[in-house]
């Protein structure tokens, strides 16, 4: 395999989409959060389909208006959100490995289903290591996210294989709305009353959503108020004293002060990653 090094270029992208491999990992000790990829079914699904390395960097967007050109001929793979995606033009139906030939534009448009697409390349895109990961994080990397103009690293990938048939990412889990979890340390604390409503009520993702966590806009009455600062990891859910529940994601905080009352079972935070502002979702309790 030919392996040159080439430049992608950015020509179009919206507030938030970056890099992002498996994150920087046992650095928790230092707050330095982990990092990781939202969506971990999408993207080891890029990785797996691309023969990659299971840590190979991948472009995680965010928002639709990006478009990014490949001077040089490689493959790609695309998962997670349903997107109106253009090569060269040409809209294309259902893209998941695609063959980009010498010259190529790659527009995506409109996000159709889910929050995060994940955009992986043959060998991985090859930014800067920072801690022992690629992945974006302000006063870690350079950058914290992409802006117009920036270069992509990336191998070219002059023998392209003769595609028969090609891998379809399912995305049925983007439907999903119930979201399993394990009873966290702090749950017992809480009046049986409020435990009730919160598995009860339907919870609905406000507009406070990003890479460190997602506010639910369901009040609950907190009566165990603040508690001694505790670990917390992505998937912690807390009850801040203002009776909101917030889902800890992966660029979160190493640390919290608030009742731990669930842990988000590890394959359902695909699912919560990809829900967009408004959606509404209902936590079920994992029975041991």
């Amino acid at each position: 395999m030919i392996r040159d090094p080439a430049f992608a270029k950015i020509l179009k992208t919206g507030p938030g989409s970056k890099i992002i491999d498996q994150g920087r990992k046992g650095m928790g000790e230092f707050g330095i959060p982990n990092s990781g990829p939202l969506d971990q079914q999408a993207f080891q699904w890029v990785n797996l389909v691309l023969r990659n390395p299971l840590n190979a960097a991948v472009l995680e967007i965010t928002q639709p208006g990006f478009a990014i050109h490949f001077p040089f001929p490689t493959l790609i793979c695309l998962a997670g959100a349903s997107a109106n995606i253009k090569l060269n033009g040409v809209q294309l139906l259902n893209p998941s490995l695609i063959e980009l030939p010498e010259d190529s534009l790659l527009e995506v448009g409109a996000f159709k289903q889910g929050a995060l697409l994940y955009l992986g390349i043959k060998q991985g895109f090859q930014s800067e290591l920072s801690l022992g990961s690629r992945s974006f994080f302000e006063g870690i990397t350079p950058k914290s996210q992409f802006s117009k103009g920036d270069s992509l690293l990336y191998y070219t990938n002059q023998e392209i294989p003769n595609l028969r048939a090609k891998p379809v990412f399912d995305r049925s889990y983007l439907n999903a709305t119930h979201i399993e979890v394990y009873l966290g340390p702090e749950w017992e604390l809480l009046p049986e009353k409020i435990k009730a409503e919160i598995l009860h009520f339907p919870l609905k993702l406000s507009a406070a959503k990003n890479r460190m966590g997602i506010q639910l806009d369901s009040p609950f009455e907190n009566s165990v108020g603040s508690i001694v600062t505790v670990p917390v990891y992505p998937g912690t859910v807390q009850l801040t004293p203002s009776g909101m529940l917030i889902a800890l994601l992966q660029d979160a905080q190493v640390t919290g002060g608030y009742p731990r009352i669930f842990q988000i079972a590890e394959k359902d935070l695909s699912r919560l990653a990809q829900k967009n502002v408004g959606s509404q979702i209902q936590f079920t309790p994992i029975k041991s």
